[in-house]
């Protein structure tokens, strides 16, 4: 079977390395990759929001299976669009329609999925610019601090914690009337702020039937001690510490269930990935967000895990056939460490070599922003650079395999964090 992975991260680069492994892969491309997936199939050039690009690449290489990564092409509607064309609706997309995306894609939607099928989640109000002073007086009946949240995509920059009432009336204002985020904060969601300790949990489903992939955990903010800017991940571990067995049954009674069956009884067709956020509070889960597609960087630690055939795994997922499946599990604790370019969150340079990559012998490399010249060197491209993972019998060992690694490789400004599982 061919296959295409849309995306050109580090989660696109962990799940092109686990299908290179497939006896039932024929050949595989990935749109638009980076300098690491050129090694294990073809990087295709295209623009993905522009799906009639996407349909004649599906075309002209016989594409039967499309692995969508990032949320914006779910978000736009990708799979909506295969299924309405007739040479595509029999080609499998792992990913859910337009209507489902709408879980990551609207925080009031989900929002609402949550209170409907009684999943544990904050208490909230969603508020436009022409209710602002009911937000303002929403705020006044919580305690500090305070969550506001972009209703829909805003690059993981939509989420905001504030100490003080005064800034979060500020900060209200600003995404409302001033359109901070743009489109996305058209709707900001006010919650109530839930103080735990957080982890992700994720499944595989073909709408009805489920497979649990392993747990993990992220580390989000850039600075050391979780301090800092917000970014797309600074590394994660896998399996969650913490999270004993009685506490995995209780995700999988009080969250992973009904969100299958809510998706059911509310009529809602889904095949793919939902990612899970969860904090412990009191040792209850609550979910604080649904993504519609794997982390990043959680699918680093994540897909390692995996030793069944994901791609067996995928076609029973796209033939509604998810009911027989079995999946098995590397008991090993995965780590992953997220080396950036300097300055990121914030402005950062871009084509700076990376040496030392080709000598890691005892970790994974996975390539999140990077791209060959015409020299063969290969250079930083993004933001979040490259994940170096390690497998070891606990995650502490593992860390430190990963942090040796590290110390082989280098570009100009390179940075990382220096304290994974510091609060574990």
């Amino acid at each position: 079977m061919n296959v295409l992975i849309i995306g050109s991260g580090g989660r696109e680069h962990a799940i092109a390395w686990k299908l290179k492994q497939s006896s039932k892969l024929n050949q595989l491309f990935i749109a638009t990759g980076n300098a690491g997936t050129e090694t294990l199939g073809t990087n295709l050039n295209i623009n993905i929001s522009d799906f009639k690009e996407v349909k004649k690449a599906v075309l002209e290489y016989a594409i039967k299976l499309v692995l969508v990564g990032p949320e914006v092409p779910l978000v736009e509607g990708i799979h909506d669009f295969f299924l309405a064309d007739e040479k595509l609706r029999n080609i499998h997309v792992i990913g859910p329609q337009k209507y489902a995306a709408q879980l990551e894609g609207s925080k009031e939607f989900a929002k609402e999925f949550m209170q409907r099928h009684n999943i544990p989640t904050a208490a909230y109000k969603s508020f436009t610019k022409e209710n602002l002073n009911e937000g303002f007086d929403f705020l006044e009946t919580l305690k500090s601090p305070y969550v506001l949240k972009a209703d829909g995509l805003a690059a993981g920059k939509g989420v905001i914690i504030l100490p003080n009432l005064q800034e979060a009336k500020d900060e209200l204002t600003d995404m409302l009337t001033n359109e901070k985020f743009g489109e996305a904060s058209k709707t900001v969601i006010i919650e109530e702020f839930l103080d735990g300790i957080e982890m992700s949990c994720f499944i595989l489903t073909d709408g009805k039937n489920y497979v649990n992939l392993p747990n993990a955990k992220d580390y989000k903010r850039i600075g050391e001690g979780d301090k800092g800017l917000n970014t797309g991940g600074m590394g994660a571990i896998s399996p969650v510490p913490f999270a004993d067995k009685e506490y995995l049954q209780k995700i999988e009674e009080r969250v992973i269930k009904p969100t299958v069956l809510g998706l059911q009884k509310d009529n809602i067709p889904y095949k793919g990935f939902i990612f899970f956020g969860l904090i412990k509070v009191d040792n209850e889960p609550m979910v604080i967000e649904y993504n519609c597609r794997m982390g990043d960087p959680e699918t680093e630690v994540v897909i390692p895990r995996i030793k069944s055939d994901l791609l067996e795994l995928l076609i029973a997922t796209g033939e509604n056939n998810l009911e027989n499946a079995a999946i098995e599990i590397d008991e090993r604790s995965v780590v992953t460490v997220m080396l950036v370019s300097g300055g990121y969150p914030e402005a950062y340079e871009k084509g700076k070599v990376i040496s030392g990559v080709e000598n890691i012998e005892d970790s994974l490399i996975f390539h999140a922003g990077t791209k060959r010249n015409s020299n063969g060197e290969i250079l930083t491209n993004g933001g979040r650079v490259i994940a170096v993972t390690s497998f070891r019998s606990d995650y502490k060992e593992a860390l430190k395999t990963s942090y040796n690694s590290i110390k082989n490789i280098s570009f100009d400004k390179m940075n990382y964090r220096k304290d994974i599982g510091f609060d574990l």
